[in-house]
């Protein structure tokens, strides 16, 4: 693989971090979810290091994330300073700095899983990409949390 090559595919796994962002903030479930090839993995994780929730498959991806919030929530995802590697044609890995606010509409009910009203959240994406069938899709995400502030 060639340099342009290489650069070809981290534009293609740049534009798709940008299309995942894209699709949380406006709550298209489906599009985001469709991003992972079938059996990939969505781990979010706490500041602690524990895992929050583990999702396998695109429709748990689609329904965990879609079911966390309410349609009402504003979500503001920003990606940063990006590391990719690629490993061959159809492979390869990045970590991106990222941040991420939650807003509630004040009448919003809170549970057991989301008890807060607002949340920012600062961290990093750990990703593992395969090119299938022409294009690129997320085999594995991993979010990891430096910090998370709440208010209630």
């Amino acid at each position: 693989m060639d340099a342009v090559e290489r650069l070809s595919v981290i534009e293609d796994l740049r534009r798709l971090m940008a299309r995942y962002v894209y699709s949380a903030d406006h709550h298209r479930w489906q599009d985001l979810a469709g991003m992972f090839t079938p059996d990939g993995t969505f781990t979010p994780h706490k500041p602690d290091g524990s895992v929050w929730l583990r999702m396998e498959g695109r429709e748990e991806i689609a329904k965990s994330v879609g079911s966390s919030g309410g349609p009402d929530d504003v979500l503001v995802h920003h990606l940063f300073s990006d590391e990719i590697d690629v490993d061959s044609a159809t492979s390869a890995h990045g970590v991106w700095a990222m941040e991420d606010i939650i807003t509630r509409p004040e009448n919003a009910a809170v549970n057991d899983e989301f008890p807060f009203k607002g949340m920012h959240g600062y961290g990093h994406y750990h990703a593992r990409f395969v090119k299938v069938d022409g294009s690129w899709y997320i085999a594995e995400l991993k979010q990891t949390r430096l910090r998370l502030d709440f208010t209630y």
